[in-house]
Formats: C-alpha cells, structure tokens, sequence
C-alpha cells in the first residue's frame, strides 16, 4: 500500500512531491483503508493525528497528517523547564533594533561536546511566535550525536541549512540524510533527533513562526521553472519499537521544558497527510535570470516563502544565489546600490558572494533592516563597472537570504560577539562622486 518511492541516498528511499498527500508504511497494511480513525488499527497501533494549520483552512492551506503509533504522544512524563542557553525567542528586548547594516564572521566549531539543540544561537529574530508571525535566525554548532534526547519546537517550523558537515534527521515520520547544499524543513511540533555523519556540523535554522513555507507563485514564467514540486522529498515510515531511559525537549512561547520519557518518540509505524518533513537539493531550483540587460529583482531566486496577510508581501521568504550564468549585455550585473521595505539576513554557503568580494565568510552573516542602504562594496563596483562583458558561469558560490516585512532585531549574543565586524561599513570606502556636469 505504500506510495512509489524514489532514491537519492543508497539506504534511503523518499517520497516526492511538495505539499502532496502522502502514505508510507514500514509494516504491510499497517495503514487503514477508508477510514482515519478506526475502532481497531492494525497491529494494535494508535491512531494520531498532528494539524499544522487550523481544522478549518481552505483545502489548498489545510495540513494535518494522521500517524499509526506504538503508543500515542500522551505517554511522557511531565515537562520541566530547562535552560535556553544562547537560544532567543521574539520579541527580544533590551537591544535596539539597528539602522545601521551589520556583518558577523562564521562561529567557530567548539571543543565543547555539544548537541544540535545545545549548539543553538539565536542571531536575530522578529514578531511573535505566541501571535504567529516572525521568524528567528539561529546559527547551530554541533559536535555530538543526539543520542537519547529528541526534540520539537511547538513556536514555529524549522528551516535547517547545513553549511559543512552532513546531518542525519530521524524524524517521527522518517529519515532524512542532509548535507551543505540541502536544505531541510521540520514542520511545527514534529519531534526529531540530529546524527552527525562527519563528527561535526555547522549552519543556520531559520525558525518560521508564521504561515508553513509553501511555493510561490510563478506568474508569467508559467509552468516550469524556480523550484519544482517533484524535486521536494519526504521520507518514508520507519519506526523505533524501543524501551529505554530518553529526554524530549520542547520549544514553547520562547522557552525550552524537558520531559523524561520511557521510550522512543520515533514510534511512527504508518502515516498519511500532508504535513511531514522535507529536504531540497538547492542544486535542483531552475534559476530564472535576465537574457538581456539589467539585474532583476531577487524575488526571481525564491524557493518558498511564508505568506502574511499582505498580499504578495512576505513574513519569510528563504531566497538563494546559486551557481548560474551571467549573461546580460551593457549593464552593471552585480545586485545594484537598493533600499526596501524588506529586512534582509543574509547567510553564505560557500564560496564568494557576487556584490562582496571580502568579508563575507562561508558561515558568515550580514543583517540590513528596512530601508537600510546596501549594496556591492567599493571593489565589486570598480570591478563590475569596467570589465569587460562576456558570459561567465559563477560555479562555486551558494548564498542564502532570509527576508522579513518585519525588521529583525540581534540577540544581545550577536550584538555583543567579537564576530561582529565593527569595520563592515568601510567596504563602501571609496564609492566618492563621480559627477561630471558643469
């Protein structure tokens, strides 16, 4: 009864199709036939359902899957609260908010032996997740396997970019394998565990509180093009029938709690909806550029994005700038000098950013709020206005964008860090007039 599957690692096998109603099992007929929520399930499971938008949203919006369960979520003990280390949550208080464009240098790996979840630094941040709108922006360090903890954030879904090192995510529903390159979402309130594969790993974690990410729109590109449905995988069932001694450690209105538990979340046998996890090989998104002149709006390169009430005006858009040809004829390519009414985090995979040509680090990050002036450094203007104008492929950058409606405030830990560049400013030393009227 399993949906057809299709393979990208050699152990695993995944299910495509962004947003698409799904059904896996890892027992044949665990899964009822027309009927959710039978008087008896198959093999004695539970019958669970998890909703990620409200019982009532339209079809198009609606998300909730149904899980067939060794024992229901309900068996835990009590939660504690804990502490969240450098872990913030919006709104954050006490700083304020900066007008002034911001850079940081990556974080160093740490000798420290420390999780996923313990490696979590909270960079940035707006809104409210107890309002449902906003987002954070974390940065995670992690050297040590997630052994016997598990976790979930009830605040918002979580968007995971890796940045070195590849990642194992056991999640409820399934295994997904993820390295630099991949992107993975973990819907709200799904519980997962994180395997290092190379003994450490760094990235970034946007956390969206807002609407789920979805697809945008593709408008006059039409059918093809940005990324495609087919290309999002979701696992398929795999279960833990397991006793033990296991923490499950929550995230709710901007604390972490902690509950003992006798044995292992990941308990899934059997599932069927449309709000699982997912990963994205960035390698996949069709990247829409000018043929002709002029640098368009980044708007083109938007993976997904979070609506908000606005139409057309995003809580999150997750944005990249992948490996492309840049072909436009008589123009300056680099992004151009801009001001807007987004906020703009932005992260770097690898290699070197288009508009900056030093300072901005693999690991790194940048932060300009609304209506902050930015734009390419002295050294990227000088360059991109005199060089001469053949077709040239930008092989081994990645870069990433995180953009709000909502400016985004730093947590003390970023404000404060030795990572932040107090010099960041200076990389437009240089752009003096160059009027030539009378």
């Amino acid at each position: 009864m399993a949906e057809s599957s299709v393979s990208t690692d050699p152990e695993l096998a995944y299910l495509s199709g962004f947003g698409n109603e799904h059904e896996t099992e890892a027992l044949a007929d665990a899964l009822p036939i027309g009927q959710f929520n039978p008087q008896q399930c198959p093999y004695g499971l539970y019958a669970e359902q998890i909703s990620t938008a409200a019982f009532t949203a339209p079809r198009v919006s609606n998300r909730r899957t149904w899980m067939y369960r060794t024992q229901p979520s309900v068996c835990q003990g009590k939660f504690k609260q804990i502490s969240k280390g450098n872990l913030c949550t919006a709104p954050i208080t006490g700083v304020v908010c900066p007008i002034n464009p911001l850079r940081w240098d990556p974080l160093s790996l740490t000798e420290k032996p420390q999780d996923f979840v313990d490696g979590l630094i909270t960079m940035v941040a707006n809104g409210d997740p107890r309002q449902q709108q906003g987002l954070a922006v974390h940065m995670y360090v992690a050297n040590k396997d997630m052994q016997d903890r598990f976790f979930y954030s009830a605040d918002g879904e979580l968007l995971i970019v890796p940045q070195s090192g590849s990642l194992g995510l056991d999640t409820e529903l399934g295994r997904l394998w993820l390295g630099p390159g991949e992107i993975a979402v973990i819907p709200r309130g799904i519980k997962f565990r994180v395997r290092l594969f190379d003994g450490s790993s760094q990235g970034y974690v946007c956390e969206n509180y807002g609407a789920p990410f979805e697809l945008p729109e593709r408008g006059p590109v039409g059918a093809n093009g940005f990324a495609n449905d087919r290309d999002f995988l979701y696992p398929v069932a795999h279960y833990e029938d397991t006793a033990g001694q296991y923490q499950l450690t929550a995230k709710f209105c901007g604390q972490l709690f902690e509950a003992e538990i006798d044995h292992s979340p990941l308990n899934v046998v059997a599932w069927t909806g449309n709000s699982a996890p997912y990963k994205y090989d960035l390698a996949r998104f069709n990247v829409i550029n000018t043929v002709s002149f002029d640098h368009m709006d980044p708007s083109i390169f938007t993976v997904m994005t979070s609506p908000s009430d606005t139409p057309g005006t995003a809580n999150v858009d997750f944005v990249i700038f992948p490996p492309r040809w840049m072909v436009a004829e008589h123009t300056f390519r680099p992004p151009w000098y801009h001001r807007n009414i987004m906020s703009e985090f932005m992260g770097l995979i690898k290699g070197q950013y288009d508009a900056k040509k030093s300072g901005f680090k693999p690991g790194g990050m940048s932060l300009h709020n609304c209506m902050t002036p930015h734009g390419p450094d002295f050294a990227t203007h000088d360059q991109a206005s005199k060089v001469e104008l053949t077709p040239e492929y930008q092989s081994e950058s990645l870069a990433f964008m995180v953009e709000s409606r909502y400016p985004m405030v730093p947590s003390e830990f970023a404000m404060n860090s030795p990572l932040l560049q107090q010099d960041y400013t200076q990389c437009w030393d240089g752009l003096g007039s160059r009027f030539k009227g009378d």
